[in-house]
């Protein structure tokens, strides 16, 4: 089943409704149909996928993250002269003691964060496409290489061959890389390094995690 066209709002319900039981698009494991589906989402509904991947990142703090602020009070209505009283009570008081509860609760908050201790790296989950030379291409070599790989920061996943024509099949690897230690461009800079095996390479898709 295809999903490529989310301008519809039919579509999201469709495709969640889709996924109630499975895990991909197609088959047992991730293919090109859900790299599809995923860049059309994206194409489709820009703002919110940016958002709902940062938000997602926050995961391990919900519980500690502020409360939303509360609407404006409304502004009360002119008062006549005769109703101003010139000797009334002084607000300052009252913003004092506002003053003093909010850096109540900020400091709370700054105690709960320090004791959970140091926020978790921020990680991506990303898929490249390897493409070989051509059919003649040792496999299982170009594997060997890109696997072989270490850097920190860096853990390699699954993988899948994707056949693309001709009877040549690209290596499609899974990996999940720390943003602040591990470059991808980089990455591919390292992985077209072994030119006896790869003729290119491209990120397919890459998410938050």
């Amino acid at each position: 089943m295809s999903f490529s066209d989310f301008s519809k709002i039919e579509t999201v319900a469709e495709l969640n409704k889709f996924l109630a039981d499975k895990s991909y698009i197609e088959g047992t494991s991730a293919t090109q149909a859900d790299v599809a589906a995923y860049k059309a989402f994206q194409s489709a509904y820009p703002n919110f996928s940016r958002w709902f991947n940062h938000i997602a990142s926050f995961t391990e703090d919900f519980e500690s993250l502020p409360a939303a602020k509360a609407p404006a009070a409304k502004a009360p209505a002119a008062e006549d002269d005769d109703d101003v009283d010139l000797f009334g009570s002084d607000d300052e008081d009252v913003d004092e003691e506002a003053e003093k509860l909010k850096q109540q609760r900020l400091a709370e908050y700054a105690a709960k964060k320090a004791a959970k201790g140091p926020k978790p790296a921020s990680k991506s989950i990303v898929t490249i496409d390897v493409k070989p030379w051509d059919d003649e291409t040792d496999l299982d070599a170009l594997l060997a290489s890109v696997k072989g790989i270490e850097k920190e920061g860096l853990t390699w996943g699954g993988f899948q061959w994707v056949p693309v024509g001709f009877g040549i099949k690209k290596l499609q690897i899974n990996c999940v890389v720390e943003d602040e230690k591990v470059s991808i461009d980089e990455l591919q800079a390292q992985i077209e390094e072994f030119d006896d095996y790869v003729q290119s390479t491209d990120i397919a898709a890459m998410q938050k995690l």
